[in-house]
């Protein structure tokens, strides 16, 4: 199994959308923040299971919330780099100012 690091932007973003996610119903974001962990751990053990979508960038659609972790592999380091947890519906290019 690969070590997984959610970078700094990352985790904001999760921060982020389970605020928002707890605004609409109590516990939400605690849901989100759970589904985000175990496509993380999905991803660790399947790391190239999902499509090469930027240059060298992978994404991972949740299950159930509209967001996609976008991700790169470190092989040397046997590593997955999530950048970014970003809605399907926000612009895909902004993960390359991270």
């Amino acid at each position: 199994m690969y070590k997984s690091v959610i970078l700094p932007l990352a985790k904001e973003d999760i921060r982020e959308a389970a605020k928002w996610y707890n605004k609409r119903q109590n516990g939400l974001g605690k849901r989100f923040t759970a589904e985000v962990r175990e496509k993380v751990h999905f991803i660790r053990q399947n790391p190239k299971a999902s499509n090469v979508r930027y240059d060298d960038v992978r994404t991972a659609v949740l299950n159930v919330f509209p967001f996609m972790v976008h991700f790169t592999i470190d092989e040397k380091n046997k590593t997955v780099i999530v950048s970014a947890v970003l809605h399907t519906s926000r612009d895909p290019e902004l993960w390359k100012n991270r």
